[in-house]
């Protein structure tokens, strides 16, 4: 839990991720192969630096929870992460890039920006958000 004198850092995002995963979700299921075992990493690393994403300022209520700020934090803690995560993130990526359309890339890049910046109304958050459960 976050007190009054903890300092709270601004969430930055730059692609949103997990509309890009639902996507990949849907069209090639095995893609859960790659990314769950990632998350999974993610999870116990996050547990091992004791990772809370309650220190960062979500100006978009729907993106509470996300993945990215354990990421995020990770790369502040975890030398090991860091390691991991310059080895395996361009893997994923590459994956990724070749399941979505390069419009639905921009699209991601778009509304997470968005949202970073607090310019994402509740009504665009809950349309943007829909279907799209599969966090952390």
């Amino acid at each position: 839990m976050i007190t009054q004198t903890s300092k709270r850092k601004d969430a930055v995002c730059n692609t949103c991720t997990l509309n890009l995963v639902s996507i990949a979700y849907q069209r090639a299921p095995l893609f859960r192969l790659l990314r769950e075992p990632l998350k999974l990493g993610m999870r116990v690393l996050a547990l091992i630096y004791r990772v809370n994403p309650g220190e960062y300022i979500v100006r978009t209520p729907n993106c509470y929870g996300c993945i990215r700020f354990y990421k995020i934090a990770l790369k502040e803690k975890s030398v090991i992460f860091r390691w991991l995560n310059d080895r395996v993130n361009p893997i994923f990526d590459a994956v990724l890039e070749q399941i979505v359309a390069p419009d639905e890339l921009h699209q991601s890049k778009t509304y997470a920006r968005a949202a970073t910046l607090g310019t994402v109304n509740p009504d665009q958050a809950d349309e943007w958000m829909k279907g799209q459960k599969v966090g952390f």
